[in-house]
């Protein structure tokens, strides 16, 4: 089955990457988190963008300039995804003091507060 994807992918990149840099040092964010921030693009279904928001964040941040905290982001169950780097990824966070438990992170501790956010937080956006 084919998935639509933004027209303007580099624009919708560029995106993610500018919210990914407002993440601070000792905080995560999830890429659905991420995809609820910005807005649906022209063109795509709403729904359509609730199911597929978060592999776009996915594959923008798999293609992020080397000065995106990339490592910031993990999934929606708190852990980092499985992928080369992984453990990497992991290393930075605990570096900058974010404890794993049961190769899981807490959100409502180390979740981005939506009052630090740039914008208004989507409806529902919670940690």
């Amino acid at each position: 089955m084919q998935y639509p994807s933004p027209q303007d992918q580099r624009l919708y990149h560029e995106q993610v990457w500018k919210l990914v840099r407002q993440v601070p040092y000792g905080k995560v964010t999830t890429y659905g988190q991420l995809a609820q921030m910005i807005d649906c693009p022209p063109g795509i279904d709403e729904n359509d963008y609730d199911m597929l928001g978060s592999r776009w964040v996915g594959t923008a941040m798999s293609a992020c300039p080397n000065d995106v905290p990339w490592h910031r982001v993990i999934n929606s169950k708190g852990k980092v995804s499985t992928r080369p780097g992984a453990q990497s990824q992991q290393q930075r966070l605990e570096k900058e003091g974010i404890v794993f438990a049961h190769d899981r992170i807490n959100l409502t501790i180390y979740g981005w507060p939506v009052e630090e956010r740039t914008g208004a937080p989507a409806q529902g956006d919670l940690f």
